[in-house]
């Protein structure tokens, strides 16, 4: 081999390790933007701190947040929703979605009221204790709801006047699937 074989060759080898490198750096871009994306627009992962929707779902409970359900459609009572806690950073409770815009919502001897009908549902632990801001009627505007913790008596609430009643803005997505305890896996009812 010559020495003028050499010369060609060095310059094509260091094409050929740019090219290499600069095919990495493309895909782990490509990765991170997919990831910015998805974590974004479609879905991020919360774990559930605290007993506030037992039996329902459980402190320590892992789940994935659907993000892109509520840009396709409103959000529907019983909806088990993420929002952030107004008055602390990085903090964000989930609670089920209980009243819905224009409605009227009251809680009358520890049993929620809806529009003055008593609401038949099956997720509230016990009697509600402490009606909080809902002793009197809320009338829910054009894009507000009213959210409450399945173990009402043990939860900061839509009754809780530092929560209060949300809006459709704050709610950043809803519970879909449970990954962690591995023996709950699954997707969560919202019925």
């Amino acid at each position: 081999m010559s020495k003028e074989d050499n010369k060609e060759e060095a310059p094509e080898q260091e094409q050929s390790i740019w090219r290499s490198l600069g095919g990495t750096l493309l895909y782990l871009l490509v990765i991170v933007l997919l990831t910015w994306v998805i974590v974004t627009f479609v879905g991020q992962r919360t774990k559930v701190d605290g007993h506030s929707m037992e039996p329902t779902l459980s402190d320590g409970d892992n789940l994935i947040v659907d993000k892109l359900s509520y840009r396709l459609r409103d959000p529907e009572r019983y909806d088990i929703i993420v929002f952030p806690y107004q008055h602390a950073e990085n903090t964000y409770y989930i609670k089920r979605i209980i009243g819905l815009p224009g409605e009227t919502v009251q809680v009358i001897d520890g049993y929620m009221y809806i529009n003055g009908k008593k609401l038949d549902e099956h997720y509230g632990a016990e009697v509600m204790e402490d009606p909080g801001i809902a002793a009197e009627p809320i009338k829910l505007g054009d894009d507000e709801y009213f959210v409450l913790g399945d173990n009402r008596n043990h939860s900061s609430d839509s009754r809780v006047a530092s929560v209060g009643v949300l809006t459709r803005d704050m709610l950043i997505g809803r519970a879909w699937v449970r990954i962690y305890p591995f023996n709950k896996i699954g997707v969560i009812k919202h019925e």
